[in-house]
């Protein structure tokens, strides 16, 4: 067996890079920025109002101004304005040639055209200069999962279309006799395939595109039609039938149609019999069959190399630390990923670990690491976890 960060490196190396593609603003969101791009223009494009109120060219109490005009925004006033001038402006509006601060209506009376600054004037000149947001020119690099605040700012500097990373297209094959799709009638013997719909969740989430292939059975013949279905996808991902039973086929079937294998079974529970390699042109990851087991291996392995694929760098799933809420007995020769509940007294592990048990992942908010060989822990102690 090999350690947890072992596999990654191993699960890295692998990785190759996929093309980039230039999507419509408006389809960019979630994606990854393939690289730096720049702003084609300057905002706000002319000092501009940041109040409702008066141009003028300077303000103390007790002057008297006339107003010649008005600027509101995408109206301008044109020509400028002079000493004993103002111009009734809004926010965002261009501010006139001429003046020097914008006094706001608070702080002034009108009668007809004319205006009269109170007492009580405010400091500051209320005005947003040329480019106080961004310059022509600003980039925005890259890589970067582009937020709704990127696109505002993206729609700000005037660019429509966007250079991002093509999404890696994942296939999810499902294996065992046991297995029938959700909604299908069991037999005696049988369960409801969960997996693959927990993992296209999770991929579709994190900027892949999921595709859910027919269940394969346990045979040859059943693993290589499955096998035949993956033409175009860049990661395979099989879920059962990894570890070494007479029953577990995957490996060998994978193998025999020319996969490289770049490791088998990893000091980590759950997730022990993972497997992974080359299949062609395809990367592969061989999940274990135990849903709890399949779903953290998505979280610690299929998400870092979904990031790496699509540009981020190559680092494992970035880890946050809290104290314990309650003790915690020594762990053993595996690092283990308990699932947990992080609320404000701290972290506490599930009483129940088995990996088959769907409903206490459900409930759990963290997966709490525990070292291999970690001792016995107090309560208090701070240690490692993984959000969920």
């Amino acid at each position: 067996m090999i350690t947890v960060s072992e596999a990654l490196d191993r699960l890295f190396a692998q990785v190759r890079p996929l093309p980039t593609e230039v999507v419509p603003l408006i389809e960019a969101a979630g994606r990854t920025l393939a690289r730096p791009v720049s702003a084609k223009r300057t905002q706000p494009p002319f000092a501009s109002s940041a109040m409702d109120g008066y141009a003028v060219t300077e303000a103390a109490p007790g002057q008297r101004f006339s107003v010649i005009g008005e600027s509101a925004a995408g109206h301008r006033h044109h020509g400028p304005v002079g000493d004993g001038e103002a111009v009734r402006i809004f926010t965002g509006a261009p501010v006139p040639e001429g003046a020097a601060r914008v006094v706001i209506q608070e702080d002034v009376a009108r009668q007809g055209d004319t205006i009269t600054i109170l007492d009580r004037l405010e400091p500051g000149d209320n005005i947003r200069p040329a480019g106080t947001d961004f310059a022509e020119g600003a980039t925005i690099d890259a890589p970067r999962i582009l937020g709704p605040n990127d696109i505002a700012l993206l729609a700000s500097m005037n660019i429509a279309r966007v250079p991002v990373m093509r999404k890696p297209r994942v296939a999810l094959i499902s294996t065992g006799d046991e297995l029938v799709m959700p909604g299908e009638a069991p037999g005696p013997d049988q369960i409801i395939a969960s997996n693959t719909f927990g993992l296209h969740a999770l991929l579709a989430a994190h900027g892949a595109e999921p595709r859910l292939l027919p269940i394969a059975r346990d045979t040859r013949a059943s693993l290589e039609h499955a096998f035949g279905l993956i033409a175009d996808a860049d990661l395979v991902i099989t879920i059962g039938g990894a570890s070494v039973g007479d029953h577990d086929l995957v490996a060998p079937v994978a193998e025999a149609l020319g996969m490289e294998r770049a490791f088998h079974k990893v000091a980590m529970r759950p997730g022990k019999p993972l497997m992974s390699g080359r299949l062609n042109d395809a990367m592969m990851i061989g999940l274990p069959g135990n849903p709890v087991s399949a779903m953290v291996c998505g979280h610690v392995f299929v998400l870092p190399v979904i990031r790496a694929m699509l540009g981020h760098p190559a680092a494992s799933a970035p880890r946050l630390r809290a104290p314990l809420a309650a003790p915690l007995g020594p762990n053993g020769p595996r690092e283990h990923y308990m699932r947990a509940v992080l609320n404000k007294d701290g972290l506490t592990a599930a009483e129940r670990q088995d990996s088959s048990l769907l409903s206490v992942l459900g409930t759990a908010n963290a997966l709490l690491v525990r070292p291999i060989a970690d001792p016995a822990r107090r309560k208090g102690e701070v240690l490692d976890y993984l959000p969920l």
